[in-house]
């Protein structure tokens, strides 16, 4: 998530890849997969800046890794159906997608996955680039036999997904792409000092102590990411123009980081993109209004 880059300066001071490699693990235990609820004061009773509690994964999911390019991609994956891959934001982990996946995986085949470098996947140290984070996920889906998928991107997986979407559409059913920028005019200068990002950073600290391979390496996948931050994304106008998927352009009515006029310029750049905006609600509105969140993407999913 380019969007932190600000905060977390201050709190811290291609080859085509090997063919993948799918080992399955058995779930990993509860205290192993959740960390403890950080909560953003709110004394004004505004929904948009609070930071409910990470949910857990559901119980009963495959959990597995893939081996992509050198890392290890851990995946959690719940039902049966089509294929939708869900992607999280910068520092954070597949655990941010718990609500959503509890309503998805009635009816479709749930896909959630640790980004290179977060929660339980591992990093090496080559550069992190949105080209390198997309690469990944498709080596996923070839690890699994997906051939094609819906994706579910937040913030940064919104821009993976954006990528996606643009440089390999036949591996792409739809996507919904939720607090995604395009370039970096989209961020609200010091939007990251917001109140619920500050907590945010220290939640993904503790939870990347929790779920990592090397608790001690946040701080590298900190650099790692804000030096990706500091020059990405920038697609061209002409590059979405490209897109030819089905796509939702989504964010909340407060988001802190992103320009609300930058997000419809998103939409307006794709072809027959959807625009949502959800009310009440900031970056994190999968936490702060499941429900609702979750209305919209069943809705865009099943092709409504």
């Amino acid at each position: 998530m380019r969007h932190v880059l600000s905060l977390v300066v201050l709190l811290t001071a291609c080859q085509a890849p090997p063919p993948a490699q799918v080992v399955t693990v058995p779930p990993a235990p509860m205290s192993s997969t959740s960390v403890p609820p950080v909560s953003v004061p709110n004394n004004r009773g505004e929904v948009w800046t609070t930071l409910p509690a990470t949910p857990a994964l559901p119980p009963g999911g495959r959990q597995g890794t893939v081996s992509v390019d050198g890392v290890r991609i851990f995946y959690a994956r719940y039902g049966h159906g089509t294929p939708v891959v869900l992607l999280h934001g910068g520092l954070g982990n597949a655990n941010y997608w718990g609500n959503q996946i509890a309503a998805l995986a009635s009816r479709y085949d749930v896909i959630a996955i640790d980004l290179r470098g977060h929660g339980r996947s591992t990093m090496t140290d080559a550069p992190m680039h949105y080209d390198r984070l997309a690469a990944d996920v498709l080596g996923v889906m070839d690890g699994l036999g997906i051939r094609r998928a819906a994706l579910v991107g937040w913030s940064d997986g919104a821009i993976i997904g954006l990528s996606l979407a643009m440089t390999a559409p036949d591996r792409v059913e739809r996507l919904f792409a939720f607090g995604a920028n395009y370039d970096l005019q989209g961020l609200i200068p010091g939007g990251s000092h917001a109140a619920v990002f500050a907590r945010y950073t220290e939640r993904t600290a503790a939870e990347y102590r929790a779920l990592a391979p090397r608790p001690d390496g946040y701080r590298n996948l900190v650099q790692h990411m804000t030096q990706m931050w500091n020059t990405e994304p920038h697609f061209s106008r002409g590059a979405l123009a490209s897109i030819r998927v089905p796509v939702a352009i989504a964010d909340g009515e407060h988001d802190e980081i992103i320009r609300p006029q930058h997000t419809r310029d998103l939409a307006a750049a794709i072809r027959g993109a959807s625009l949502i905006i959800e009310p009440g609600v900031s970056h994190f509105a999968m936490l702060q209004d499941p429900e609702r969140f979750n209305a919209d993407l069943l809705q865009f999913l099943a092709g409504r």
